[in-house]
């Protein structure tokens, strides 16, 4: 996902575009994977990984090494709306995190992160990677050649996640897994029905997801427009995931499984809306620094923690459906907030304002969670529920 994050200034001079085509194309990725991501999670409850792993290595290799010879728009759109997102990220992203949490009882919310951590970890290291060899040999070798790699490494992992996960026959559903009081269907327990916290869950994730796409689109042309070199932009872009490596690897397990998942997305969100809101007015690069390895923390929790949510609160045979019409809202959001931020900088020639908007639909997600830590609050971690019947 990181390829047109880097290249994103050189395909579009290349061609003569404005930075709102590749941003689209960026965008196509997260909102195929939505799509895909529902009908891979259908996939996932009957079947197991192994099919959507196996689709979505195929695709990432393979869409790879076309978009290397492209020499329109609609090419790379294809390649990323329906290669890259439906089948490919849409195979991986959802899924992935959905099947780790059937694995546990508890501990689910380590086991969430140190899983979603594996995107992170690829910020760390391919962007500088990708700046090099693209400073050597071109954005189109660039891509070409890693398609060849994914391929390689990526077919034989699935031999490895085919595996399904252990039945958890009457196992219990809630933040305190282990407590009698959670033993319930959550139909009857909670005091908000499946559909209408799925619901509140949807619009939550939409107004996080639509902030976290803009640096995470953007913050290479917005490190370079503020008259750094693009080795720098890109360090500043792998900081940051570095940051979100840390935060999906540790600070997920540790905040979610002591407080709850609801709790702790009103954390991860509260600091993602503020050094969103903070790029605005810096310009030294320290201060970047700074800053990225801030929203790493924050934005690095924010998308796996709806896994852990929903496996604190839902039935855990319809985890894999529940998460994938949840992500596909997160991913509309994220290629909305991708293409908003091209677009709105082609207009105005800044990100401030993009930046700015992101920031108010965090505000959005801040409130919905702050009225479902309310509405759930004695089936959280530290409350003993009261009998609703």
């Amino acid at each position: 996902m990181y390829l047109i994050v880097v290249a994103l200034k050189d395909v579009a001079m290349e061609f003569g575009w404005p930075r709102a085509v590749p941003s689209f194309a960026f965008s196509l990725q997260f909102i195929g994977s939505g799509f895909g991501g529902v009908l891979m999670g259908y996939i996932l409850d009957r079947f197991g990984f192994a099919i959507p792993a196996l689709i979505g290595s195929v695709m990432i290799g393979c869409g790879a090494m076309l978009v290397s010879g492209i020499d329109s728009a609609w090419q790379l759109y294809a390649i990323y709306g329906v290669m890259f997102g439906l089948a490919g990220q849409g195979s991986l992203a959802a899924p992935a995190m959905a099947n780790i949490a059937r694995w546990y009882d508890t501990g689910r919310g380590r086991a969430v992160g140190i899983v979603s951590s594996g995107q992170a970890l690829a910020g760390i290291v391919w962007p500088p990677i990708f700046g090099l060899v693209m400073s050597a040999v071109g954005w189109r070798d660039m891509f070409f050649w890693f398609g060849v790699f994914a391929l390689c490494m990526m077919l034989p992992l699935c031999l490895i996640v085919r595996h399904k996960p252990p039945s958890f026959v009457g196992a219990k559903i809630g933040p305190l897994a282990g407590e009698a009081s959670h033993s319930q269907s959550p139909a009857k327990e909670l005091p908000i029905t499946n559909a209408a916290l799925q619901i509140r869950l949807c619009c939550a994730i939409f107004g996080c997801c639509v902030a976290m796409a803009l640096p995470l689109g953007h913050l290479v042309a917005f490190v370079t427009d503020r008259g750094y070199p693009i080795q720098n932009a890109v360090q500043v872009l792998s900081v940051m995931l570095m940051a979100a490596f840390v935060s999906r690897a540790v600070l997920i397990g540790v905040i979610s499984d002591r407080i709850g998942g609801l709790r702790a997305l009103f954390f991860f969100s509260i600091v993602q809306a503020t050094t969103l809101a903070t790029f605005t007015v810096v310009h030294d690069l320290l201060s970047l620094y700074i800053l990225a390895v801030a929203f790493g923390f924050g934005y690095g929790g924010l998308f796996p923690i709806y896994s852990v949510v929903i496996r604190d609160h839902m039935p855990i045979n319809e985890i894999g459906r529940r998460t994938g019409v949840i992500f596909l809202f997160g991913a509309v959001a994220m290629g909305f907030g991708s293409w908003m931020g091209g677009y709105l900088f082609d207009r105005t020639g800044s990100y401030t304002l993009p930046f700015l908007i992101g920031a108010g639909f965090n505000l959005v997600n801040l409130g919905i969670v702050t009225h479902l830590i309310y509405r759930l609050r004695y089936f959280l971690p530290g409350r003993k529920a009261p009998n609703f019947t």
